[in-house]
């Protein structure tokens, strides 16, 4: 409390008026206020707190002498030392009676001030919790665009040297076009020259057969002047007639000529006299002196009558012989103008027809007995639904119809058919569904039939020279000509593959067959050379031969408009223009187009149960062409063909961009396959394997590879492999191409630095020499391990693939590749007999081959 205060009352007056009161405090003691002020208390941050008193208190302030004040405010000036505790204990007892309270301040307002603290902490902590997160934000938006730019420059680069590899690619494509355009105008320049020799050959000919000629005529007008000569020197000895007549005559065989004359010609002896010219006789008449008897019986011959006389009669033998020889003369002359010009056609003729093995024995026609060709409409006479016309009309229906179905005839289709047929005791029957997936396809490629190979069938390519450049099904064709294409296509359609063939990859135990078919089957554009449309009427026969034995069908668009990877199995060798290139979408939506029509006539009831696989295009090189732009046909096909509602499992190639990068890619269909073509001879890396490691590779790599691509996590899911051989080289005939060596001996000049092989790449490399001779060797001729190792390595590749979907070998039929025809390797033991044997797992141990004497260069 405040102590007592005489002027208290006056004080509390006075303070009334606050505003005069404080100044004349100010003006009194301004040393007081300061040393209030150095007492104020603060907060946390170092600010002063507001003032809060209770009246006394107030009241007590007004009525501080101030003289104490001054007191205290000279000894703060006075001495500048720090306060001392005892001080410090002073001064607050001082305060004390002058009315000021230790912490005297009010609760709520500390409150207040603690609330207001706590509040301004939060704040502070929240702002820098905010500008922390604002900072990590930027920073973060900063790494996130320094991530972009930099993708962004990445991907540039990448774009940068794509266009500088298309470029560089299309300079390469452009150089290789103008060597080969050099090469063929190398050819052609050839060409013309031998043409010129052998014109000057030809005309050099001509003047030695008119010399000769001039000289025949020159001597035949000798030989006439002296056969005249010598009737004028005969008449002029009959005066020596009767001398001739005595001269002794030596025994001849040939005395009975005159007794034999019809007109009794006596005997005439003439004098020898030392001028006569003597004809030529040839013979016994000359060796025994009786020339005249001869020339005489000759003259007898010709006389007509008693009165005809010497020289008449000569003069008639002697025109007889001339008109023989000029007669035979004549002859030659015009056997000469025949035989030459026929010798140079037939020296420029540049080709061949290849020796089929089967011919058109194969073919038949006995169905059309009792068919008139009266029912064939005249506009539809000589065309492809004119039965008449075909080649082999074998197991077709010839009663003629026009109906078309997507555009595509149905002429030569029997109205019914059976699907109650299985192919073996493994697999269901063809009404029931075959488990894709859980049930392994096992099955077998028909291919180089009605997609021409130069490698199955290297008869039709052989007899050209390599400056002819008939390289592919579409130079062959070109070079043949309609007439003959159609003539040579069709034998082999008919006869290349035959109902035996399906029974006999029956019996071998597969349930798949893989039939590969061009656009041409369909339709063609204008400047095609290819066989139109004929080898439709062969597939649709071939589908119902696979019904008949419970197989069913893989349906392979194998060569596509514009050629899908410019290989000669598509068609033709080259540029590829599908998707790429000036007429590369045209060709991709042709290939579109193509396949609205397949599967309108596919999803007819007759084919539900036998075409469950349908592949899109085979082996697109999509190495070389834009992704992006196949992976938007590839989802435009499917549309296109589920739009038609077929139900088919759908096939689309890898592109050989390798199975793994496949993961997540095209996920728009539960039908839809991943298609892959394992081979080790086309990779250096693989072709140099010893066969130890070889069959390792297909035992591991390949079924690891399989596994990976099967499951969603890791890569694609569904897949299969549409291709595979048991061939360990490339060394089989026209497999490179047509006149291209091999990888295996370091002779694949294709004349690209990036694609030519010129150093051998078997495993030895050359040492010891590297060779195909044995490799295409006669089958009979392998080795006993040779032939061990080609099956186990067949049956280690069908145990890998069956880790997926399945497979289909490559191929059923070859006319001399042992090693690519199932049907040979079967006949050659290197193959089983069926695909359930199975004497070699990759769970067994590899024999030691090189132990056993297999050569690894052959």
């Amino acid at each position: 409390m405040p102590r007592d205060d005489p002027d208290r009352e006056r004080r509390r007056r006075s303070s009334h008026d606050p505003e005069s009161e404080r100044d004349r405090r100010r003006e009194r003691d301004p040393d007081r206020q300061r040393r209030r002020k150095t007492h104020r208390a603060t907060d946390s941050q170092g600010d002063l707190l507001p003032k809060h008193r209770d009246r006394s208190s107030h009241d007590y302030e007004s009525s501080t002498p101030r003289s104490s004040n001054r007191r205290h405010s000279s000894s703060r000036g006075t001495d500048s030392s720090p306060l001392k505790s005892g001080s410090l204990a002073q001064l607050d007892s001082l305060n004390a009676k002058q009315g000021w309270k230790q912490n005297h301040y009010d609760g709520a307002y500390l409150q207040e001030v603690r609330d207001k603290e706590s509040r301004l902490e939060k704040e502070r902590r929240r702002e820098e919790r905010e500008i922390e997160r604002e900072r990590r934000r930027a920073d973060k938006d900063a790494e996130r665009e320094e991530r972009r730019r930099m993708q962004e420059l990445q991907e540039q680069r990448e774009l940068e040297a794509e266009r500088q590899r298309l470029k560089e690619e299309e300079r390469e494509k452009r150089r290789e076009e103008k060597r080969r355009l050099k090469r063929l105008e190398k050819d052609r320049q050839r060409e013309i020259e031998d043409e010129r020799a052998l014109d000057v050959g030809r005309e050099s000919e001509r003047d030695t057969e008119r010399e000769r000629l001039k000289q025949a005529r020159k001597n035949l007008e000798r030989e006439q002047r002296r056969r005249e000569m010598e009737t004028r020197d005969d008449r002029d000895d009959d005066s020596s007639e009767d001398r001739h007549r005595d001269r002794p005559r030596r025994h001849s065989k040939y005395a009975e000529v005159n007794q034999e004359s019809p007109r009794g010609v006596k005997e005439h002896s003439r004098e020898y006299s030392p001028r006569k010219k003597a004809r030529v006789v040839s013979g016994p008449y000359l060796e025994d002196g009786r020339r005249d008897e001869v020339y005489e019986y000759r003259k007898e011959k010709l006389r007509d009558d008693t009165t005809t006389s010497d020289y008449t009669t000569d003069t008639q033998w002697t025109g007889k012989r001339k008109k023989r020889i000029c007669i035979i003369v004549t002859a030659i002359v015009i056997i000469l103008l025949i035989a030459i010009p026929v010798g140079v056609v037939v020296s420029k003729n540049k080709g061949g027809t290849p020796n089929f093995k089967g011919g058109k024995s194969g073919t038949s026609n006995a169905n059309l007995n009792g068919v008139s060709e009266s029912s064939i409409p005249a506009s539809a006479k000589g065309g492809i639904l004119d039965p008449f016309s075909w080649l082999d009309t074998k197991d077709f229906n010839v009663t003629y119809t026009d109906v078309l179905v997507g555009g595509l005839p149905v002429m030569g289709l029997n109205t019914t058919w059976n699907d109650n047929v299985q192919a073996n005791k493994n697999v269901p029957s063809l009404k029931d569904e075959f488990a894709y997936g859980s049930m392994p396809i096992r099955g077998m490629n028909l291919g180089g039939w009605l997609s021409l190979e130069p490698f199955i069938t290297p008869s039709f390519f052989s007899t050209y020279k390599s400056r002819d450049g008939v390289i592919d099904e579409y130079t062959l064709t070109k070079a043949w000509g309609p007439s003959k294409t159609a003539k040579e296509l069709e034998n082999h359609y008919a006869t290349f593959v035959t109902a035996q063939t399906f029974a006999d990859i029956r019996a071998a135990g597969f349930d798949h067959v893989r039939i590969p078919f061009s656009y041409w089957a369909v339709t063609t554009y204008p400047g095609d050379p290819y066989l139109a449309k004929v080898s439709w009427r062969y597939l649709l026969r071939a589908i119902e031969w696979a019904r008949h034995n419970g197989l069913r069908i893989n349906l392979d668009l194998h060569g596509a408009p514009g050629s899908q990877n410019g290989w000669n199995h598509s068609g033709r060798q080259g540029v590829v223009g599908w998707l790429n290139g000036t007429d590369g979408t045209l060709n991709g939506q042709r290939t579109i187009d193509i396949h609205k029509q397949l599967t309108t006539f596919f999803t007819q009831p007759r084919y539900t149960n036998i075409i469950t696989v349908y592949g899109l295009v085979n082996e697109p090189r999509m190495t070389g062409l834009d992704r992006a732009t196949v992976l938007a046909w590839t989802v435009e096909a499917v549309k296109t063909i589920r739009a038609n509602n077929m139900t088919a499992v759908l096939v689309f190639g890898d592109g050989f961009m390798g199975l793994d990068n496949w993961q997540g890619q095209l996920q728009i269909d539960d039908k839809l396959v991943l298609d892959v073509h394992q081979y080790v001879i086309f990779n250096n890396d693989q072709i140099s394997l010893s066969h130890e490691k070889k069959l390792n590779f297909a035992c591991g790599g390949w079924t690891q590879q399989m596994a990976r691509s099967q499951n969603k996590n890791s890569g694609f899911g569904p897949t299969m492999c549409g291709e595979w051989s048991q061939a360990d080289t490339d060394c089989a005939q026209y497999l490179n191409n047509v006149g291209i060596g091999t990888r295996w001996d370091g002779t694949l000049n294709t004349g690209n630095a990036s694609t030519q092989v010129l150093s051998p790449q078997c495993p030895t490399k050359n040492d010891p020499l590297c060779a195909c001779t044995n490799a295409n060797a006669d089958p009979s001729k392998y080795s006993t391990a040779y032939k061990q190792w080609l099956l186990y390595f067949a049956l280690a590749q069908m145990e890998s693939f069956e880790t997926g979907w399945g497979w289909f070998y490559w191929t059923w039929k070859t006319e001399t590749a042992t090693q690519w025809s199932w049907q040979l390797g079967m006949k050659a033991e290197i193959l089983p007999k069926t695909v359930q044997d199975r004497s070699f797992t990759c769970k067994d141990k590899i024999p030691d081959f090189a132990g056993m004497g297999l050569p690894e260069n052959y």
